[in-house]
């Protein structure tokens, strides 16, 4: 279990997120046209994983914009922004923002994805959702990075993200 902060006041989340030198965990997450994506179908490449509660929050859609901005100059890298909200909103965000450098992934089903990376919400008024993190994946399916955000208001460390790859 990890504490974070929301506006200063501790909240958990159900785990710790995954270590430098672990093997990714797969994932089944929900693309914008309700068909699954999985870490298999980014075999290959550099995965970076934007995780954020809500598409819908100020600094949530700053995270989303920044790693859009900085995607365009990465060769062999995805950025896949994970939230749960429906893949709609998501769609709309992207779309209205002009959008195309990173992909949205829904983990609404089920929450699977957040209970597995240990990024789920626990307790307070944010619970059930996922906390705001970045975990960088090698192109050979091992974790390169990973930051739990202390204050889920605060934006992740982009240039260490970056640098991890």
């Amino acid at each position: 279990m990890s504490t974070i902060t929301l506006g200063g006041n501790s909240i958990h989340t159900n785990g710790e997120l995954p270590k430098k030198g672990d093997a990714a965990t797969d994932f089944q997450l929900s693309k914008e046209d309700l068909s699954t994506a999985t870490l298999a179908d980014y075999k290959g490449k550099n995965v970076i994983l934007n995780v954020f509660p809500s598409i819908d929050t100020p600094t949530c859609a700053t995270s989303v914009r920044v790693f859009n901005q900085k995607a365009s100059n990465l060769d062999n890298t995805v950025v896949l922004c994970v939230s749960r909200d429906l893949p709609f909103a998501q769609k709309r965000f992207c779309g209205a923002e002009g959008l195309s450098n990173v992909h949205c992934l829904s983990d609404f089903k089920d929450g699977k994805f957040g209970k597995d990376y240990g990024l789920e919400i626990v307790d307070g008024k944010l619970a059930g959702l996922h906390s705001r993190a970045v975990v960088v994946i090698d192109t050979d399916g091992k974790i390169a990075y990973s930051e739990q955000v202390p204050e889920i208001a605060d934006e992740p460390n982009y240039e260490a993200a970056l640098a991890a790859l």
